[in-house]
């Protein structure tokens, strides 16, 4: 019996509000569906920009974090370079004996 109640006063109030929203609309309903369709517009050209926006800071952070990696990876190659020239040397020079501490 609760629940008729409840279902009753919805409806109750849902009538009252489209009532009320007819009485005080500010707009016609022609003017009403142009306004929207304005807006939805607007909205469908903003969404455009700003993906746009976040595709390109996406890219250029793409790029910048590539190029970070391949100067890393250059550097750890030179640096394992100089050290493999670094332990010939001290082989050349003198032997096993005289080669660098733990190598």
């Amino acid at each position: 019996m609760a629940d008729d109640n409840r279902i009753s006063y919805f409806f109750l109030g849902l009538g009252v509000g489209v009532a009320v929203g007819l009485l005080f609309a500010p707009k016609s309903g022609a003017e009403t569906r142009d306004y929207l369709l304005t807006k939805a517009d607007e909205g469908k050209d903003y969404v455009k920009r700003r993906s746009e926006q976040l595709r390109d800071s996406a890219t250029d952070a793409l790029d910048k974090g590539k190029s970070a990696v391949t100067r890393q990876r250059d550097q750890f190659s030179a640096a394992v370079e100089a050290g493999k020239q670094a332990y010939r040397d001290a082989v050349s020079k003198g032997g096993p004996e005289t080669a660098p501490e733990g190598v």
